[in-house]
């Protein structure tokens, strides 16, 4: 499903602090008057530029460290995400697809999990049109950056609420949705317990990115940069944790259920190794 979204509907969902940091600001009077000059930019934009997202739910289910999608079909088989887990001895040996759940050996018990999967995404013209000023160009850019992020969180609430229901009664403030207070985990692909940018290769693939303007590099970095991907978990037990580094043993295991070369999945990952 498509959603846009006007920058009026985002603005009270953006996270300033990220905002201030990009500026390396920490005085207070100085970030409160970044803030009413980005918000008076922002309403300058009001009609002229949009964010956009796509979104899909499926039923799941957990293959060992896949999450297979019950509802995609590709080549007459279940859609694949394959999922990295911790090997650290200090870990707690997490995986993402632990949150789904598996098919148990009982035909009579069997149950599935579900799963959504979303990117978001600004008019890449919000930033490209001030080419010609400098210090415009930069707060376009951030503020795309922060209005990707901001979709994310509202669609997010939007499915927990609505389309997907399992949270039909939350009642949050932004801020405390900012907080992650939610039920469930959305990791957005780069995060530490997703870290595997070329996993966007499959996303786009079930997903198709173009539909709001997203194109994908050789290593699976989205263009425009303000672009966010990335899966929605309902468990209420899910939580945002760090793969860490990744043994010869997995990255093998890895390529083989992502059906690549080994040397191609290496160097998607070398800086995890």
């Amino acid at each position: 499903m498509k959603i846009t979204y006007d920058i009026s509907t985002l603005t009270p969902y953006i996270d300033w602090v990220y905002f201030y940091h990009a500026w390396q600001l920490t005085d207070q009077a100085e970030q409160q008057r970044i803030r009413r000059e980005a918000e008076d930019f922002l309403r300058t934009l009001q009609d002229r530029y949009h964010a956009h997202a796509l979104f899909l739910l499926s039923d799941a289910h957990a293959e060992v460290d896949d999450i297979v999608l019950d509802d995609i079909l590709i080549d007459g088989v279940g859609a694949r995400l394959p999922m990295l887990r911790q090997q650290q001895a200090n870990s707690h040996f997490l995986c993402l697809a632990d949150y789904i759940s598996p098919i148990t050996n009982n035909p009579s018990s069997i149950t599935t999990g579900r799963i959504g999967l979303f990117s978001t995404s600004v008019d890449a013209a919000m930033v490209s049109d001030f080419d010609s000023d400098v210090y415009q160009k930069m707060m376009a850019q951030l503020l795309a950056d922060r209005l990707a992020e901001a979709a994310a969180e509202r669609l997010h609430e939007e499915v927990r609420k609505t389309y997907w229901g399992y949270a039909a009664d939350e009642h949050l403030t932004i801020a405390q949705m900012q907080q992650a207070r939610y039920q469930g985990i959305r990791p957005a692909v780069g995060y530490p317990c997703l870290p595997d940018a070329s996993l966007n290769f499959v996303l786009d693939r079930l997903l198709h990115m173009q539909q709001i303007g997203i194109t994908l590099t050789e290593n699976g970095a989205m263009c425009p940069h303000a672009s966010v991907s990335g899966l929605m978990l309902a468990h209420p037990d899910a939580r945002y944790f760090s793969v860490g580094k990744i043994g010869p043993d997995q990255l093998a295991d890895y390529a083989r259920r992502r059906h690549l070369p080994l040397a191609t999945v290496r160097k998607f990952l070398i800086s995890h190794l």
